[in-house]
């Protein structure tokens, strides 16, 4: 079986709302075009895609969520110039804003392997391997879908989550990673729904501001060694 392919694309910063469309009209017509090959249409095979970006800041609640992890009401939100989204992904609640990469593979998984646990685990590896590129070491944290940072001591920190949909074993939505994310907005919810531990960005780590250009290329990489395809630009 030939190596597969990823087409991808870099939308810079770009409104949640937009990016999520996006996602969903590419997300439907994969699922679509493999429904109609195996009801034996001839159609060139579905092609898989990877989006980077960031968003304005956004709250984002899981269709498994609860809406009490939002500590804002809706006047709190216009102040503070945050959207809100219920949105179709797993999870709990979580935020998006500038200085977050963010990360949509929209891959159809019978390229690759039919195992949403699995993916879930290389999207997490290839996060820890391009933290490990700037000395940090982190890891996942027992049941709990992210990266970490400090497990096993008093302090564990979550630096990267992960939601993801799947229909037919193709995937949408992905990885908030967070850089110079401004962390204050996390104090505005439950994050993930979880309580007692806190969030962390490369930046607080290191103490300096990360280039998210160098970033975005190192995750670039890690992402198509973990999974092994190669990139259409």
């Amino acid at each position: 079986m030939s190596k597969p392919t990823v087409r991808y694309e870099n939308l810079g910063l770009i409104d949640y709302k937009d990016a999520w469309d996006y996602q969903e009209k590419i997300f439907r017509s994969t699922v679509d075009r493999k429904i109609r090959i195996r009801n034996g249409e001839k159609l060139s095979p579905s092609e898989n895609h990877i989006i980077f970006c960031e968003h304005p800041h956004v709250y984002t609640l899981g269709k498994s969520g609860d809406k009490k992890n939002l500590l804002l009401d809706e006047d709190n939100l216009k102040e503070k110039n945050v959207k809100y989204y219920e949105i179709n992904r797993g999870g709990d609640i979580t935020y998006h804003g500038p200085g977050q990469l963010v990360v949509y593979p929209i891959f159809d998984l019978d390229y690759f392997f039919s195992d949403i646990h699995k993916f879930l685990r290389y999207l997490e590896e290839s996060v820890i391997n391009t933290l490990l590129e700037y000395g940090i070491k982190s890891t996942r944290l027992d049941g709990l879908t992210g990266v970490w940072i400090d497990v096993g001591k008093t302090s564990p920190r979550k630096i990267c989550a992960i939601g993801v949909k799947t229909s037919r074993w193709v995937t949408m939505h992905g990885i908030g990673f967070n850089i110079n994310s401004d962390l204050s907005y996390f104090s505005n919810i439950i994050p993930c729904g979880i309580q007692d531990k806190a969030v962390t960005s490369m930046e607080k780590e290191l103490g300096c501001k990360i280039d998210m250009g160098e970033v975005s290329n190192i995750l670039k990489e890690k992402l198509s060694t973990q999974f092994d395809f190669s990139y259409i630009i």
